[in-house]
């Protein structure tokens, strides 16, 4: 089940949970679009795995159960600022490789 952290783990932005700017990797490292598109080019910092959309939580019970009423949301942050430079040394060393190649 993703926990649907809530708030970017580079910038503290706010990331709801039925955010469409939310990404996150394999692992669930969370950051913005800005921060994950932009700022780190699709590597993630803590794995250098790629991002994809965090899909979103179903807020209405449509069936079974499964929406946010029964599996609320994380409420506590995970912030771990990125080290630009050691992040920059990462890139580096992916080579430009594609997330599926790495």
């Amino acid at each position: 089940m993703l926990e649907l952290r809530p708030r970017c783990e580079h910038c503290a932005v706010a990331l709801h949970p039925a955010s469409l700017d939310a990404r996150i990797c394999s692992f669930e490292c969370t950051f913005c679009a800005n921060c994950a598109e932009g700022l780190l080019g699709n590597v993630c910092p803590n794995c250098g795995g790629g991002f994809v959309p965090r899909p979103v939580r179903p807020s209405h019970d449509w069936k079974g159960g499964n929406h946010l009423g029964g599996y609320p949301a994380r409420t506590v942050p995970k912030l771990r600022p990125v080290d630009l430079e050691a992040h920059a040394r990462l890139v580096q060393a992916l080579n430009g490789l594609p997330p599926e190649q790495r």
